[in-house]
């Protein structure tokens, strides 16, 4: 990683230290205030921005909200440098545009660490851009011949066909394409999370923000953001037309709709995994039960062969008629586990078949199977 990384700062130790910090890794160009920082930023074209907070003249928030204002700069990482932890500093900072948010004093091994983060994050975004620009000529034409209600139906027949969190996740930005809407999303699984971006890496700030909301509001608005919460999944909405009452309040109204598709699907998908969990496990168990028959199986017909030839012998003699009934008793025994390896077997392959059936429900459809947002036509 050989980036150049541009330090906008009003503290000489602050700068010292980051140099430290990167020297192996980055080159470090240096600006001591607000004004100086844009003006590096515009001849420099830095990879990543360090940027703090509190300076003379125009604060940090301001000096960000410069840079994501124009068009040539909007697209380099901030990361924020405050000594101030709370969340409302931090929601500021990523209203401002700020993709990460480090707490002074930092240590030098996290700055490296979040720096390489901002970095993936930003070769990912650069790589999906023209992509992006192409779903967005896509979604104008969907737009002008697709209803809200549409696309909520075709998104609802498209989730039942998936069976993963990437291909879910796929269809759920599909759907907010031709909204314009620019979103991230947190899929609560199981007791695990898992972040998406349309930009394909989700920034730092963003998933620190869907964590501390998770349990918040059904809405959560702060500026142009706002958070829908549902216990299986949580979106981030980050260009929330605030500013057009009617529009948003259509948006507030719809999204719902798709969220309780989803979280319905995430739920779907936590049981249908657990049920697999456990017929692989009951089968498993009846296999083992039946080795275990086998063996005992296998044992009794060795001692029954025994006794059959000791009944033959000279020392059964006098004894025919006793011996025989016992024969006749373990022979029925020997049947009756005859019987029960047959129904075990008969078991196992109910369960085989079983399994056969759940793993080709879990397996997603491909792209011809399953048609396209921007193929409705209805409404």
């Amino acid at each position: 990683m050989s980036n150049l990384v541009l330090a906008i700062d009003d503290d000489k130790l602050v700068h010292h230290i980051v140099e430290q910090s990167l020297l192996h890794s980055c080159k470090v160009i240096h600006a001591y205030s607000g004004e100086e920082g844009l003006k590096m930023a515009a001849q420099q074209r830095p990879d990543i921005i360090l940027l703090d907070i509190e300076m003379p003249g125009p604060s940090g928030f301001e000096v960000c909200e410069r840079l994501k204002a124009n068009p040539q700069l909007c697209d380099i990482p901030v990361m924020f440098l405050s000594s101030k932890s709370a969340i409302s500093e931090r929601m500021r900072g990523y209203n401002a545009g700020g993709a990460d948010y480090i707490v002074k004093p930092f240590d030098s091994d996290e700055m490296l660490a979040r720096i390489k983060v901002l970095d993936e994050y930003r070769r990912q975004s650069l790589k999906l851009k023209q992509d992006v620009q192409k779903a967005q000529i896509t979604a104008e034409i969907a737009m002008s011949d697709s209803g809200d209600m549409g696309r909520i139906m075709r998104y609802v027949g498209q989730s039942y066909h998936a069976h993963d969190l990437n291909t879910l996740s796929a269809y759920f930005f599909e759907f907010f394409v031709p909204l314009q809407l620019q979103v991230a999303v947190a899929f609560w699984y199981h007791d695990s999370e898992v972040f998406y971006s349309q930009e394909g890496a989700i920034q730092p700030l963003e998933q620190e923000l869907l964590e501390k909301h998770r349990n918040g509001d059904r809405f959560v608005d702060f500026g142009r953001r706002t958070i829908i919460n549902y216990p299986k999944v949580s979106l981030l909405i980050k260009n929330m037309p605030t500013d057009d009452a009617g529009l948003y309040g259509r948006y507030k109204d719809l999204l719902p709709h798709i969220l309780e598709a989803t979280n319905a699907k995430i739920k779907d998908m936590e049981v249908s995994e657990v049920a697999l969990t456990k017929v692989e496990q009951i089968g498993l168990a009846f296999e083992e039960l039946s080795d275990q028959l086998g063996e005992v199986a296998s044992a009794y017909n060795d001692k029954l062969a025994q006794f059959s030839a000791y009944v033959s012998s000279d020392q059964g003699n006098g004894k025919q008629a006793e011996a025989k009934q016992l024969f006749e008793h373990f022979s029925l025994i020997n049947d009756d586990f005859s019987i029960i390896r047959y129904k075990l077997g008969e078991i196992t392959e109910v369960r085989h078949e079983l399994i056969q059936s759940l793993n080709q429900m879990a397996k997603p459809w491909g792209e011809e199977d399953v048609p396209a947002q921007t193929d409705i036509e209805l409404f």
